[in-house]
Parts: structure tokens; C-alpha cells; sequence
């Protein structure tokens, strides 16, 4: 019995240690390296495109690494404030320079932004001249017509009241059933010279603004005297002792104001030559209110030029030309 449990032993005996050398050996050899799974980008392109190494860690690091490396949208800035209107009344009558000084003045307004042209005839009934003019004026316009009386057209009297009262009527009905938006008059006589610098100036006007004018009364220029950012007085050459020593030209008026004092208007009764400008600024504010622009009324941005007044002694009367051209 021994024998034959021999005899089994040393047949297996082989193969017990051929399997032992084969575990001893597989348990020394490096175990292979991790295959990483394929990762693909969404943000690869094409066919070739690289594709990153595996990265280690949960999906929720890899998710907010992504979305930290995408561009934050920026805040978008407040919109900004409507550009105020500026509107500008300028009253006009039947002369031989009448088109030459409104091309003058259209082609500095056409230069304007946001600037509406109120232009006002001295007449019964708006002129053929005139109207042809403002449909080729290329710029927001609005033409009126107020004939002055008969009495108020003698020498020495104050002269376009009525139209500039009828620009002032025509601007308080266009707002009257609507919010009025940002915006400043502004008499804009058609014989002057104006800076395209004035325009700017005036757009700010909180209530009532002032500055220079050149070549007026009988000097070089006339100008509001100015301390600390306050007007105190006048440097003109025509009766100081005026409320407002002041052109027309020389200041504006904020829309809002207007608005407010529907009852302001250029007085005919009572009214002297050269006191429109007081009389009117009067009803709305008071020296101590004045904006000083220019600089501190340092600086002339508007002219009083006038056109020099033309020779037609030779103009024919008979024998006239075949062919009418306008003028």
C-alpha cells in the first residue's frame, strides 16, 4: 500500500513544483500599467484634432475647471441720456439778401445734431422763395408765418416780436399732450455768424445760459462779467443799466423752462427798443440764475455780422433779363 502511495507521489511531484516556479514567477513580474479609457473633447475640431490625457478625479472638479476657463459675459454699461434737442426760432422777412444769409446760416445748422429749425416768415402767408429753400434745407425743419402790424413796423420800434411769440406757440403746442424730452431754445437771428463750439455749450443749459456776442453795440464784443462762476454785471457799450444787458444772440433757454412759464412771451405795449431781451428774461429767471458758458464768458463763439446792404441802383427796370433766376 505504501509502495503504490509512493509511486502516485513521485508521478505528481513534477508537476506540484512546475506549477509552484510558475506562481513564484507571476508573482514577482510588474503589473502592466492602467490603459486610460478615450477621452474626447467637446471643444476638439476635425479629424485630427489632439485628444487630452485622462484626468483623475470626479466629474463635478472637471466640470467646474471647464466652465472657469469659458469667458464670463461682462456687465453691459446703463444706456446713456438722450442728447437734448436743441431748437432753434429764427425770424426771417422779404429782402434781396434774405436766401444768401438762410444758406449761410442752414449750412452751420446741417452741422448740428439733433437741432429742429423753426423758421418764421414776416409775412401774410408762407413765400414760394422760402418754402422751395426749406425743402432743400437737408435738416429737421418747421416753417411759420406772422405778419407784424402795419403800426409796429416804424423805425425804432423792437422788431420781430410776433415771430419769435409764434416759434414760442408752436413749441409749447408740440409738447403740450406729451412728455417733453430734453432740449434748449435758442433765437438764432438769420444775420449772424455762429461757432459750431456755441452749439455744444448751449446743449448743456439747465435753465438759463449766457456769453458773449461780437461786433454789438458798437463794440468789438459784449459780454456778461463773471466771478466765481456768477454773473455780476455787464460790459457793454449801450445803456448797462439794463436788467439783462444782453443780445439775442447771447443766451438760451432750457425747454423745460419755457414749459413751465407758458405766459412768457415778447411784449409789444410797454416794450422799448433794445429792452426785448430784458423783458422777456425777466418771466423765467434772475441774474443770479445766469449759466455762464464760453469759458466764463471769456470767449465769442457767435457774430453779430450783418450783411452789408447790397447797390441795386443799376438793377434795370425795363429790358430785363429772359430767363428769371431766383436770388
Amino acid at each position: 500500500m505504501k509502495s503504490v502511495l509512493f509511486s502516485r507521489f513521485f508521478l505528481l511531484l513534477p508537476w506540484i513544483l512546475i506549477v509552484i516556479l510558475m506562481l513564484d514567477v507571476d508573482t514577482r513580474r510588474p503589473a502592466p500599467p492602467l490603459t486610460p479609457r478615450p477621452y474626447f473633447s467637446p471643444y476638439a475640431v476635425g479629424r485630427g484634432a489632439a485628444r487630452p490625457p485622462l484626468r483623475r478625479g470626479g466629474p463635478g472638479r472637471g466640470a467646474e475647471r471647464r466652465n472657469e476657463s469659458r469667458p464670463q459675459p461682462q456687465p453691459q454699461p446703463p444706456p446713456e441720456p438722450p442728447l437734448p434737442t436743441i431748437y432753434a426760432i429764427t425770424p426771417t422777412y422779404s429782402r434781396p439778401v434774405q436766401k444768401a444769409e438762410l444758406t449761410r446760416l442752414a449750412n452751420t445748422l446741417r452741422q448740428v445734431a439733433r437741432l429742429h429749425w423753426i423758421l418764421v416768415e414776416d409775412a401774410a402767408a408762407r413765400s414760394e422763395l422760402v418754402s422751395r429753400f426749406v425743402a432743400r434745407a437737408g435738416l429737421p425743419c418747421t416753417h411759420l408765418h406772422a405778419p407784424t402790424p402795419r403800426r409796429y413796423k416804424r423805425p425804432g420800434l423792437p422788431r420781430a416780436t410776433e415771430q419769435r411769440n409764434a416759434g414760442l406757440a408752436w413749441l409749447r403746442q408740440r409738447h403740450r399732450h406729451q412728455r417733453a424730452q430734453p432740449g434748449v431754445l435758442f433765437f438764432a437771428d438769420d444775420d449772424n455768424t455762429y461757432s459750431l463750439e456755441l452749439f455744444q455749450e448751449m446743449r448743456t443749459t439747465r435753465k438759463v445760459s449766457v456769453w458773449p456776442v461780437g461786433l454789438v453795440g458798437g463794440r468789438r464784443y459784449e459780454r456778461p462779467l463773471v466771478e466765481n462762476g456768477k454773473v455780476v454785471g455787464w460790459y457793454t457799450g449801450w445803456r448797462a443799466d439794463r436788467p439783462f444787458a444782453i443780445d439775442m444772440a447771447g443766451f438760451a433757454v432750457s425747454l423745460q423752462v419755457i414749459l413751465s412759464n407758458p405766459k412768457a412771451v415778447f411784449k409789444r405795449r410797454g416794450s422799448q427798443p433794445g429792452m426785448q431781451e430784458s423783458d422777456f428774461l425777466k418771466q423765467i429767471t434772475t441774474v443770479e440764475e445766469l449759466e455762464p458758458k464760453a469759458n466764463n464768458c471769456t470767449k465769442v463763439l457767435v457774430w453779430h455780422t450783418r450783411t452789408e446792404k447790397v447797390n441795386l441802383a443799376n438793377e434795370p427796370k425795363y429790358h430785363l433779363d429772359t430767363v428769371k433766376i431766383e436770388v
